[in-house]
């Protein structure tokens, strides 16, 4: 699933490629799945995207929302599969979930392989969606800093007992974060996936706070994961230090093995020695 660090990738690479070009036709799935979230009809989609044309694209947590303009935004959001351009000539996906052709012959298709919602609002309508409406700030926002991160770990030990995967990956605490990048935070912070919240003292939750922000610049500046694709079908260049791939094999730190347990929902992989 896309998080934040190739939503930015993404970002970039839609804001150097495609304003400027006008809408032939948007076309919406023609493979059904029932966890593809649309607001309009396929009909009202066409109506609604012919002619327009592309602005800039915004990024949010694990949300892109380009401009349709005038007046438009498509939102992409908690989408896990691909978001590819095509340019003219290419051919194109003989299945896919969003498809919006361009009157130059290039086109943009998404296809998600688990969740996500591909919708069209009016122009700020979009914040009031969930999700979106009263988003915590992001770790690439300048809102947030080491005092928020502070507060925002008080908060939690106020509404009880948490863990710190728990701080990373649920509840939208800190958007944009998710299962797999949450991984290699905690193997920087030093901390197990289990640890609670309330057994951080400032110097940790200070460790585990630079360790979000270092982490997330090094993927971004490696345009994602290398388990993801960028807009041109090209894989990250961000090689992750605890997946699946590592189980069982030497922790880089000390040369233990890395073991994996099932905790919150998914795996988690981390080093017994190294995040005790």
């Amino acid at each position: 699933m896309f998080e934040l660090p190739e939503i930015a990738t993404l970002m970039r690479q839609v804001n150097a490629t495609l304003p400027g070009k006008v809408v032939q036709h948007g076309s919406l799935g023609n493979s059904p799945h029932k966890f593809v979230w649309y607001n309009h009809s396929p009909q009202e989609f066409a109506t609604l995207t012919e002619n327009k044309q592309v602005g800039l694209a915004h990024a949010r947590g694990r949300w892109l929302m380009l401009d349709l303009e005038p007046g438009y935004r498509l939102v992409l959001g908690e989408c896990g599969g691909k978001l590819l351009y095509h340019t003219q000539g290419a051919p194109l996906p003989g299945k896919y979930h969003l498809l919006i052709t361009f009157t130059d012959g290039s086109a943009l298709s998404a296809m998600t392989t688990m969740w996500g919602a591909m919708e069209l609002y009016p122009a700020g309508q979009e914040m009031e969606r969930q999700y979106l409406h009263g988003m915590r700030p992001t770790p690439v926002e300048p809102e947030f800093t080491s005092a928020y991160f502070n507060d925002l770990v008080n908060e939690c030990l106020r509404g009880g007992r948490r863990s710190v995967k728990s701080l990373l990956t649920q509840d939208q605490l800190i958007p944009g974060l998710g299962n797999a990048i949450a991984q290699d935070i905690l193997f920087r912070a030093r901390l197990h996936p289990r640890r609670d919240l309330s057994e951080l003292d400032p110097s940790r939750r200070l460790d585990l706070f630079h360790a979000i922000l270092a982490t997330l610049q090094e993927v971004i500046e490696k345009g994602g994961r290398a388990d993801e694709t960028d807009l041109f079908g090209r894989p990250g260049g961000y090689v992750r230090l605890m997946d699946s791939r590592t189980a069982g094999k030497p922790c880089p730190a000390c040369g233990q093995p890395i073991q994996k347990i099932q905790y919150l929902g998914g795996a988690c992989y981390f080093c017994p020695t190294c995040q005790p």
